[in-house]
């Protein structure tokens, strides 16, 4: 992104991020070189005209309007699709059309901007999202390119939840679907739009019509204003294209078409937007031609921020054509940050909130956290509390993300995505404040204002901006470092990947003491694990990868356990009586009740020793270790002797249930996957004929254009290394998407066999 520094002479001189070093920065007062220094008070007296910023005009603005500019002209936008649709070469062509980088970088060629892991760059995915900050004709977009790739699925939802509008990039050839084959263009652009209508339930509004298909597709119709944008076949790098009318005497069959797919918009816009309903029946109602251009576009624009329908757009990012536009159309259509309603801002008054929804690990500045700002300002060394963690920190750097690389910046305002440096302690999903004291004004002005909607929830959760729902990993490991004395470092890696990564949790097994890692995904613990390599050094030992099964019981069954123990001069005395049976509903965590008689005597301290003991009782079943669920415990007695410590309530009750879950009958639950698999009509029968083998069970087969797509389901210990093995049976061809279905028992025969080889006995 061009940005301010000074010339040898100390005048204002625009530099490339290209070119940025330490000394360039915005208010970099540490500097060696006398002429550069520069004071914040110095900064912002500052005019300058600014070139090459996307500014219409000869516009002179202060720098500050540049770091923080109208909230009207602020885009908060992510780039998201299915894995290879094309997201990172669309935002790469972005970032060059909008003057940022002086390249187009490459995904097979391993060098584009926001890819910028070396594990991204050696497999030509994207595995975690990229913050970008640029200008484009007077309007500042932060944009975020997210993963396809379904182990990677939280990336891409703690992303969108700070953002105000996402841009969805499809593959033509595919449509809302996983197979992405064709990179050559829009051969089958009407295909992909049906696909939005019927998949995604969506109304499209077609604004572009294609010219040529495949391999000769040359250019766009933009229908709103029937011209033609045809790139100039001479340009190599897209960025010459010419914007003609559509004339009768040159294209007559496409001025047709156009002025068919126009009056069809504007039929639609109108069934959605009453204000554009009246002024077509009346003033244009005889002759729609005379609609002009600019009523229709901001009744696409109403209809878009109302979530009514969604405007499509077609190009092809891979040969440089029609992403100029599409950064039109995110200007034109998509909301600003003050066109989205959130409640909780009134309760602020103005002062400080934001959330913090991804953090990063740099060696040099340690965390990196980026925010979003919904209200206030943040500036460098200004002291923030964080709601979630109760804990004030101080923010000793402001950074303006520019994917790998970060300019330091005085403030920024809210709509902005800030990256700060010198929080310690936060992480994904907290919300921040400016003080203490300002989320307990917050929090009563939402008491007084939200009356009995809130009633039952207490302060702090009123104030709380929507973190990120973790799911629970599917697949665990476990792992060893080369050696004891490097234990810490490995615990250091991974507590600071966890922090970055919430989708990774790391445990203890008591039995083994060993590491256990759980992730996502195959691909997740692979990542994983070589990032501990490249970025922490370590040499690391990968146990076999394991299926994060489940237990359960199919019985109810009652219990009693009593501990006695004399610790000093103190005795410990409980006695319990409990009860386990299968849950009326699914649940992942116990459902608890207490017996009338129990609930009466029990004190808090009491019932949350209680439940902590239930808790951890479930943590780890009979069978193979694994959580148990689906369990609904009922304490029916509870003796405590005077001087108990809660610690060995716990253990008593922890003691017992695990007694109970002994005597039960139990069922081990395993993963189910949603499976789809794309494949040519020539390969059908080996890819059925392997997943019968892999215990999966097909529930349909629909055809699509040359190919067959099988849908079914498939128990995740059977999918392991599947990848590999329809490249084999498929020549390559085929493509395949996963996702996590639910859990599902286990037939008796095959529990049987994973039980004997868990012990060894097959």
């Amino acid at each position: 992104m061009p940005q301010l520094g000074l010339d040898e002479d100390g005048r204002a001189a625009h530099i490339s991020p290209l070119d940025v070093r330490p000394e360039y920065l915005l208010l970099q007062n540490k500097s060696k070189s006398k002429k550069i220094k520069a004071t914040c008070a110095s900064w912002k007296k500052l005019q300058f005209p600014p070139r090459n910023l996307g500014l219409i005009g000869n516009d002179i603005k202060s720098l500050h309007s540049i770091i923080n500019p109208p909230v009207a002209k602020i885009r908060n936008i992510g780039i998201m699709a299915h894995i290879d649709a094309g997201k990172t070469t669309t935002t790469e062509r972005i970032l060059y059309y909008s003057g940022y980088t002086r390249s187009l970088g490459d995904v097979d060629d391993g060098d584009t901007v926001t890819d910028f892991m070396a594990q991204e760059r050696e497999r030509g995915i994207t595995i975690q999202s990229a913050a970008v900050t640029f200008d484009w004709k007077g309007y500042r977009i932060n944009l975020i390119d997210t993963p396809g790739h379904v182990d990677f699925t939280l990336e891409v939802e703690r992303c969108l939840r700070v953002l105000d509008g996402a841009v969805a990039v499809f593959d033509a050839s595919a449509g809302v679907e996983p197979m992405c084959q064709d990179g050559m263009g829009v051969h089958s652009f009407n295909y992909a739009v049906e696909s939005i209508r019927e998949k995604l339930k969506a109304k499209p509004l077609l604004l572009q019509l294609p010219i040529g298909e495949a391999k000769t597709f040359k250019g766009v119709v933009d229908v709103v204003c029937k011209e033609k944008l045809i790139w100039s076949p001479k340009s190599d790098d897209g960025k010459d294209f010419e914007r003609k009318p559509l004339l009768e005497m040159s294209d007559p069959k496409l001025l047709k078409e156009t002025t068919e797919a126009r009056n069809a918009l504007i039929e639609q816009v109108a069934d959605l937007d009453d204000e554009f309903a009246d002024l077509v029946l009346g003033k244009f109602s005889e002759n729609f031609d005379l609609l002009p251009a600019e009523k229709l576009q901001t009744a696409i624009r109403r209809v878009t921020l109302a979530q009514t329908a969604v405007p499509v757009l077609c190009g092809s990012a891979l040969k440089n054509k029609g992403v100029q536009p599409l950064l039109d159309a995110i200007t034109m259509y998509l909301p600003s940050p003050e066109e989205r309603n959130y409640e909780f801002l009134q309760w602020y008054k103005g002062d400080l909130c934001a959330l913090a929804f991804k953090v990063l690990h740099d060696r040099q500045r340690g965390p990196l956290v980026f925010m979003r700002i919904y209200s206030g300002m943040i500036k460098p060394q200004l002291a923030v509390h964080n709601i979630n963690g109760n804990c004030t920190e101080r923010i000793s750097r402001l950074l303006l993300p520019f994917a790998d690389q970060h300019i330091e910046i005085p403030s920024l305002t809210a709509g902005n995505i800030a990256l700060t440096v010198g929080l310690k302690h936060t992480s994904t999903g907290d919300t921040i404040v400016s003080s203490k004291s300002s989320a307990l004004a917050a929090a009563r002005r939402a008491e007084r204002e939200g009356g009995k909607k809130h009633s039952q929830n207490s302060e702090a959760e009123r104030l709380l901006l929507a973190g990120v729902e973790i799911p629970e990993p599917v697949f665990f490991c476990t792992i060893e470092p080369p050696s004891v004395a490097k234990q810490p470092d490995l615990d250091h890696a991974l507590k600071c990947l966890q922090r970055e990564d919430p989708s990774l949790k790391v445990k203890l097994d008591p039995d083994s003491g060993q590491t256990v890692l759980c992730g996502m995904g195959e691909l997740h613990i692979e990542i994983i694990h070589d990032r501990i390599k490249r970025e922490y050094g370590l040499e690391t030992y990968l146990g076999p990868l394991q299926v994060a099964y489940r237990e359960t019981i199919l019985n109810s069954v009652r219990a009693t356990d009593t501990l006695d123990r004399t610790l000093g001069d103190r005795r410990h005395l409980v006695t319990v009586d409990l009860e386990a049976k299968p849950a009326e509903t699914s649940s992942l965590l116990p459902v608890i009740k207490f017996a009338e008689s129990v609930r009466e005597d029990l004190s808090q301290a009491s019932r949350e020793a209680v439940e902590n003991g239930i808790h951890s009782a479930c943590v780890q079943g009979p069978l193979l270790g694994s959580p148990v669920q689906d369990v609904a415990i009922t304490l029916h007695s509870l003796v405590i002797h005077p001087g108990t410590s809660a610690a060995m309530i716990s253990a008593c009750v922890s003691r017992c249930i695990q007694k109970a879950l002994k005597k039960a009958d139990k069922q081990i639950l395993e993963p189910l996957m949603n499976l789809e698999v794309t494949v040519t009509r020539d390969y059908l029968s080996p890819v059925l004929a392997d997943l019968a083998q892999r215990r999966g069970n097909i529930q349909e087969i629909q055809t699509r254009q040359d190919n067959k797509v099988v849908i079914g389901f498939v128990p995740l210990a059977e999918i392991m290394g599947y990848s590999t093995v329809l490249r084999t049976l498929t020549s390559g061809s085929a493509t395949f998407a996963l996702e996590l279905s639910n859990y599902q028992a286990m037939n008796p025969q095959d529990q049987s066999t994973l039980l004997g080889r868990r012990r060894g006995l097959s």
